[in-house]
Protein backbone atom coordinates (compact mmCIF):
# COMPACT_ATOMS: atom_id res chain seq x y z
CA UNK A 1 0.00 0.00 0.00
CA UNK A 2 1.52 3.35 -0.97
CA UNK A 3 2.21 5.99 1.63
CA UNK A 4 1.58 9.55 0.48
CA UNK A 5 3.30 12.61 1.90
CA UNK A 6 2.27 16.20 1.39
CA UNK A 7 5.02 18.77 1.32
CA UNK A 8 4.46 21.63 3.72
CA UNK A 9 7.09 23.97 2.32
CA UNK A 10 10.55 24.28 0.84
CA UNK A 11 14.01 24.65 2.34
CA UNK A 12 16.32 27.24 0.73
CA UNK A 13 20.05 27.01 1.37
CA UNK A 14 23.35 28.11 -0.19
CA UNK A 15 24.15 24.49 -1.19
CA UNK A 16 23.33 23.78 -4.84
CA UNK A 17 24.77 20.25 -4.98
CA UNK A 18 25.88 17.51 -2.62
CA UNK A 19 29.61 18.07 -3.00
CA UNK A 20 30.64 20.63 -0.40
CA UNK A 21 27.41 20.43 1.62
CA UNK A 22 28.00 19.75 5.34
CA UNK A 23 27.24 16.09 6.13
CA UNK A 24 25.48 16.97 9.40
CA UNK A 25 24.10 20.22 10.78
CA UNK A 26 26.76 20.27 13.51
CA UNK A 27 29.24 20.88 10.66
CA UNK A 28 27.05 23.61 9.15
CA UNK A 29 29.03 26.23 11.10
CA UNK A 30 26.53 29.08 10.83
CA UNK A 31 25.44 28.26 7.25
CA UNK A 32 22.18 30.13 6.83
CA UNK A 33 18.97 28.96 5.26
CA UNK A 34 15.27 29.70 5.08
CA UNK A 35 12.41 27.34 5.73
CA UNK A 36 9.48 28.66 3.73
CA UNK A 37 6.29 27.08 5.03
CA UNK A 38 3.26 27.04 2.74
CA UNK A 39 0.81 29.75 3.75
CA UNK A 40 -1.93 27.23 4.57
CA UNK A 41 0.29 25.95 7.42
CA UNK A 42 1.35 29.36 8.74
CA UNK A 43 -0.90 29.13 11.83
CA UNK A 44 0.91 25.92 12.81
CA UNK A 45 4.07 27.99 13.38
CA UNK A 46 2.55 29.77 16.38
CA UNK A 47 4.84 29.55 19.45
CA UNK A 48 7.74 28.09 17.46
CA UNK A 49 9.91 31.14 18.14
CA UNK A 50 10.32 29.97 21.75
CA UNK A 51 12.57 27.13 20.59
CA UNK A 52 16.30 27.48 19.92
CA UNK A 53 16.50 24.39 17.70
CA UNK A 54 14.15 22.56 15.37
CA UNK A 55 14.07 19.19 13.66
CA UNK A 56 13.44 19.52 9.95
CA UNK A 57 12.08 16.39 8.25
CA UNK A 58 12.44 16.44 4.47
CA UNK A 59 12.55 14.46 1.23
CA UNK A 60 16.13 14.02 -0.04
CA UNK A 61 15.43 14.65 -3.72
CA UNK A 62 19.03 14.37 -4.96
CA UNK A 63 19.99 10.92 -3.70
CA UNK A 64 21.02 7.80 -5.53
CA UNK A 65 19.16 4.50 -5.31
CA UNK A 66 18.94 2.39 -2.17
CA UNK A 67 22.10 0.46 -1.33
CA UNK A 68 22.04 -2.14 1.50
CA UNK A 69 25.75 -1.53 2.23
CA UNK A 70 27.56 1.78 1.87
CA UNK A 71 30.89 3.38 2.65
CA UNK A 72 29.73 6.45 4.56
CA UNK A 73 31.35 9.87 4.46
CA UNK A 74 32.98 9.37 7.87
CA UNK A 75 34.62 6.00 7.22
CA UNK A 76 36.63 4.09 4.67
CA UNK A 77 34.91 0.73 5.05
CA UNK A 78 31.43 -0.55 4.26
CA UNK A 79 28.60 -0.67 6.81
CA UNK A 80 24.98 -1.74 6.62
CA UNK A 81 22.93 1.24 5.47
CA UNK A 82 20.85 1.38 8.66
CA UNK A 83 24.05 1.73 10.72
CA UNK A 84 24.83 4.95 8.81
CA UNK A 85 23.23 8.24 7.93
CA UNK A 86 23.83 7.75 4.22
CA UNK A 87 21.14 9.29 2.01
CA UNK A 88 20.92 6.14 -0.22
CA UNK A 89 17.87 4.90 1.68
CA UNK A 90 14.75 2.96 0.63
CA UNK A 91 12.75 6.07 1.55
CA UNK A 92 15.03 9.11 1.23
CA UNK A 93 13.69 10.93 4.28
CA UNK A 94 16.19 13.25 5.91
CA UNK A 95 16.21 14.93 9.30
CA UNK A 96 18.37 17.77 10.53
CA UNK A 97 18.58 19.86 13.66
CA UNK A 98 18.88 23.56 12.85
CA UNK A 99 19.13 26.68 14.99
CA UNK A 100 16.12 28.98 14.71
CA UNK A 101 17.22 32.61 14.36
CA UNK A 102 13.85 34.24 13.77
CA UNK A 103 10.39 33.80 12.29
CA UNK A 104 8.92 36.29 9.83
CA UNK A 105 5.43 35.35 8.76
CA UNK A 106 5.62 31.81 7.43
CA UNK A 107 9.39 31.91 6.90
CA UNK A 108 11.87 30.57 9.44
CA UNK A 109 15.44 31.86 9.27
CA UNK A 110 17.82 29.15 10.44
CA UNK A 111 21.54 28.42 10.83
CA UNK A 112 23.73 25.32 10.92
CA UNK A 113 21.95 23.94 7.87
CA UNK A 114 23.17 20.86 6.00
CA UNK A 115 20.50 20.51 3.31
CA UNK A 116 20.63 20.94 -0.46
CA UNK A 117 18.74 23.96 -1.82
CA UNK A 118 15.11 23.55 -2.86
CA UNK A 119 14.50 20.49 -0.69
CA UNK A 120 10.84 19.71 -0.01
CA UNK A 121 9.86 20.06 3.65
CA UNK A 122 7.69 17.29 5.15
CA UNK A 123 7.50 18.32 8.80
CA UNK A 124 8.95 20.48 11.59
CA UNK A 125 9.28 19.36 15.19
CA UNK A 126 10.72 21.26 18.15
CA UNK A 127 14.04 20.04 19.52
CA UNK A 128 13.52 19.41 23.25
CA UNK A 129 16.78 18.64 25.11
CA UNK A 130 15.00 16.58 27.76
CA UNK A 131 13.65 14.23 25.06
CA UNK A 132 16.21 14.51 22.28
CA UNK A 133 19.58 14.50 24.05
CA UNK A 134 21.14 11.33 25.39
CA UNK A 135 24.79 12.14 26.21
CA UNK A 136 26.94 9.09 26.74
CA UNK A 137 24.89 6.83 24.45
CA UNK A 138 26.86 4.30 22.42
CA UNK A 139 27.35 5.38 18.81
CA UNK A 140 28.75 2.24 17.17
CA UNK A 141 31.46 2.78 14.57
CA UNK A 142 30.94 6.58 14.77
CA UNK A 143 32.94 6.50 18.01
CA UNK A 144 36.07 5.66 15.99
CA UNK A 145 35.41 6.88 12.45
CA UNK A 146 38.02 6.08 9.82
CA UNK A 147 37.78 9.54 8.22
CA UNK A 148 37.17 13.02 9.64
CA UNK A 149 35.14 14.20 6.63
CA UNK A 150 32.64 16.97 7.32
CA UNK A 151 31.33 17.81 3.85
CA UNK A 152 29.77 15.58 1.23
CA UNK A 153 31.27 14.40 -2.01
CA UNK A 154 29.30 12.92 -4.95
CA UNK A 155 29.16 9.27 -3.80
CA UNK A 156 25.41 9.13 -3.03
CA UNK A 157 24.12 11.63 -5.61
Amino acid sequence: MPIVFEKIGVIRTPFQEAAGTPIQSVYGKDAEGRVIVDERYAAALEDIDGFERLWLIYWMHCTSEFKPKVTPYRDNREHGLFATRSPARPNPIGMSIVRLIRKEGSTLYVRDIDIIDNTQLLDIKPYVPEFDSHPGSRAGWFENPGVDRRVADQRFH
